[in-house]
């Protein structure tokens, strides 16, 4: 059989019909056995992010995608049995040197920081955009080789790979990347050396992650070491439009102490790089 390269020249130079399909379904399903490595590499890489993290939000985003990409793993075995093809694997030299910046930015990074916060997140949607091409290129390759259910279970994967960046620029817009810029300002309130004092122990539920991976506000993380009002009852607050809104549950007065610039209602100047944007400090 030609080289994946011959088979795509003849594919755009107008070869036989029969030709153009076995060209492409040897690129699929070697694109295939590409994420089905990058997958089951992300579910023995991931516990690590999720262990780094500093805030409760961002180990629970974490969390919650591994046991999505374990999904995927699976997912990805039914689509090599609906197109007759024994599920295998091959080498992404791509999500292992993504794997392997994520390391390097755990390394780089002071434990506890929110500094750390906002590297996983850039580390993590490097991986993410990653799996974004791979699976839309799988989806567009499904749909023209006439695998439906391929097609159809591909496309689950790729929402949500999409809707885990949107959530992960949600998590860097509302809190972590301006609270990540105070650090090495001299700021304690900042630039505390371990995860539990960034909140109120005795207040320190955090955000849930529902079964469909949306952000829910279901505690508080509150207290002065914060940078707020003590006593104050806040959620972290999620991207909505091009401002950044904050919400409370259960309390009266909840304004919070603006800190080294840090406006709640400012708005957001972060996005990621799908939009064109930097999601950078």
């Amino acid at each position: 059989m030609a080289n994946i390269g011959k088979q795509i020249a003849d594919f755009f130079s107008g070869g036989s019909t029969t030709d153009n399909d076995e060209g492409l379904r040897g690129l699929f399903v070697s694109e295939l056995q590409g994420m089905y490595y990058a997958e089951k590499a992300l579910v023995d890489n991931m516990p690590n992010m999720a262990d780094a993290a500093t805030t409760d939000e961002v180990r629970q985003a974490f969390q919650h995608h591994l046991e999505e990409t374990r999904g995927q793993v699976t997912r990805l075995e039914r689509i090599f049995d609906s197109i007759g093809v024994s599920a295998d694997d091959k080498t992404c030299n791509a999500i292992d040197g993504l794997a392997d910046d994520a390391d390097d930015m755990i390394s780089m990074t002071e434990s506890g920081s929110l500094t750390r916060d906002a590297g996983l997140i850039i580390a993590a949607q490097k991986v993410e955009h990653h799996e974004i091409a791979a699976y839309g290129s799988l989806h567009a390759l499904a749909q023209l080789l006439g695998y439906t259910e391929a097609a159809q279970l591909i496309e689950q994967s790729l929402q949500e790979e999409k809707n885990t960046d949107k959530k992960l620029t949600q998590l860097a817009e509302s809190f972590v990347n301006e609270r990540a810029k105070s650090e090495g300002k001299n700021d304690q309130t900042y630039s505390s050396p371990n995860r539990r004092n960034y909140y109120d122990d005795n207040d320190n539920t955090g955000s849930a992650i529902d079964n469909s991976g949306a952000m829910m506000g279901t505690g508080s993380t509150s207290g002065s070491q914060s940078g707020y009002a003590s006593g104050a009852n806040y959620q972290s607050g999620s991207a909505v439009g091009e401002t950044t809104s904050y919400g409370n549950s259960g309390s009266t007065d909840r304004e919070p102490i603006e800190r080294s610039g840090y406006s709640p209602g400012r708005e957001s100047s972060s996005g990621n790089a799908t939009s064109g944007g930097t999601l950078g400090i």
